[in-house]
């Protein structure tokens, strides 16, 4: 973004502007349009569809039109627009008709990031919505009253979002369409780096160039923090000053003490112990999320009793490794795992709790995921007791590819396949028993599938 295009959104953020958000009931648009409101901003929006979440921007002032028509930018001064929202939308149409600038929303949150003292970006192919999560309730425990931007619902928030009055914004950063190159972080965590988003990237080389051009965007007296166990996060950091987390030894922050079910360990910062913590969750994974938020903290100078606590407090993020109830003895969990690395490891994970099966049923989230990463969705749905497999949710795409579910489920032994959500649950229903942990795993409606068969609470 250019520093011209910067200054007139800068010139926009300004009290008694009026902006117009289009697609506003989104995650990231939500948060968004309540850090602009809180500034004194009018906002106006629009979406599709009515939802719980454009009632709760109603209920805060915030004016929300279903639908997309010409008429509702009226008198705006800007226009920022989700990623869905393309150039034949009849908001945008009218807004370039008249001269009304139309910025991104990454854009947005980029000038938004320049406000804030510090400016903590967490990134990588997987985890980062956990690692945020962490992150923040570490920052309240510590009463820093950080503002936060999460791909996810928080309970400690009530919300995907926080507007806080201290100097900290706290943002999940997305690599999806080079996003986060418009964010301006002071701090960047790097997770790892996988090929994933392949109808956008070319191959893993393009990701890794992405991911280098985001470092690279942190300042001198910036940290970057880096997973140091990822060889590919470290190929592509090369040259780079960084400190490294990770579960091996010779990283700058790492566990030593670690219990069978990666739950407990004590954290080495530089060869001192820092803290003592004990996550919530389950799975080797979740501690090297875990340990990745220890590492922003020590580097923004929290102390560890602190750390401690904030992450002993960790509720989970919706649909991550979420207990939604129980079918005929079997526990039911929901998880949002949509690469084949995040299933894996999902599964993996859940075996530390002592279930006698572990059965997942999966919907991948689009057709391109589904295609590019088709073996090693077989090799990662391979490892689950008894897979089941629900048709491909499209999301934002056609079927060019010329695949289905069917195609995975044909490579692995004993799977079954069915064509939509309410025959997955049915299925679930007529195999669950005492003993069972049942996943529904996937970006798309599969979630609707566990919720189904889940029993009434007594």
């Amino acid at each position: 973004m250019n520093e011209q295009a910067v200054r007139q959104m800068k010139a926009c953020f300004q009290p008694g502007k009026q902006i117009h958000i289009v697609g506003i009931g989104g995650v990231s648009m939500r948060a968004l349009a309540c850090v602009l409101h809180d500034r004194g901003i009018r906002i106006t929006g629009s979406d599709i569809s009515a939802t719980v979440f454009t009632e709760e921007l109603v209920a805060q002032g915030i004016t929300v039109y279903i639908g997309h028509k010409a008429e509702n930018v009226g008198k705006a001064d800007c226009v920022i627009r989700t990623a869905a929202a393309h150039d034949d939308n009849p908001e945008i149409i009218y807004a370039r008709e008249h001269g009304i600038p139309v910025f991104e929303r990454a854009e947005a949150w980029g000038v938004l990031m320049r406000d804030y003292k510090n400016a903590i970006c967490v990134a990588g192919t997987h985890g980062k919505t956990t690692t945020t999560g962490m992150i923040t309730h570490i920052f309240m425990e510590a009463k820093r009253d950080p503002t936060v931007m999460i791909g996810g619902y928080m309970p400690l928030l009530h919300a995907a979002h926080r507007v806080g009055k201290g100097g900290d914004i706290i943002a999940e950063s997305c690599e999806y369409y080079n996003s986060f190159l418009n964010f301006c972080p002071t701090v960047a965590i790097i997770n790892n780096i996988e090929a994933e988003h392949l109808d956008f990237f070319k191959d893993l080389d393009e990701i890794k160039a992405t991911f280098r051009k985001f470092a690279e965007m942190v300042p001198a007296d910036g940290f970057l923090i880096a997973n140091g166990d990822d060889e590919t996060v470290m190929d592509t950091l090369k040259g780079l000053p960084y400190r490294t987390f990770g579960l091996g030894e010779s990283n700058d922050i790492h566990p030593v003490n670690v219990s069978p079910d990666w739950k407990h360990c004590t954290v080495i910062c530089d060869g001192k112990k820092y803290c003592d913590i004990t996550i919530p969750n389950y799975g080797k994974f979740n501690l090297m999320n875990a340990i990745g938020a220890c590492a922003v903290s020590w580097c923004m100078g929290i102390d560890g009793e602190t750390v401690s606590k904030g992450i002993a407090g960790y509720q989970s993020v919706g649909r991550r490794q979420q207990l939604k109830g129980h079918c005929n003895g079997a526990d039911v969990y929901d998880d949002y795992a949509h690469h084949p690395s995040e299933v894996k490891a999902l599964i993996e994970g859940m075996r530390t709790m002592g279930y006698k099966r572990i059965v997942t049923a999966y919907q991948p989230f689009t057709f391109s995921r589904a295609a590019t990463l088709f073996d090693k969705f077989v090799d990662a749905l391979s490892t689950a007791d008894v897979t089941v497999m629900c048709e491909i949710h499209p999301a934002r795409e056609t079927n060019t590819y010329g695949i289905s579910s069917k195609d995975i489920a044909a490579k692995i032994p004993g799977c079954v396949y069915f064509d939509t959500v309410p025959e997955v649950a049915e299925y679930l229903r007529s195999i669950a028993r005492p003993g069972d942990a049942i996943l529904t795993t996937g970006g798309g409606p599969i979630v609707k599938a566990g919720e189904a068969i889940c029993e009434p609470e007594e």
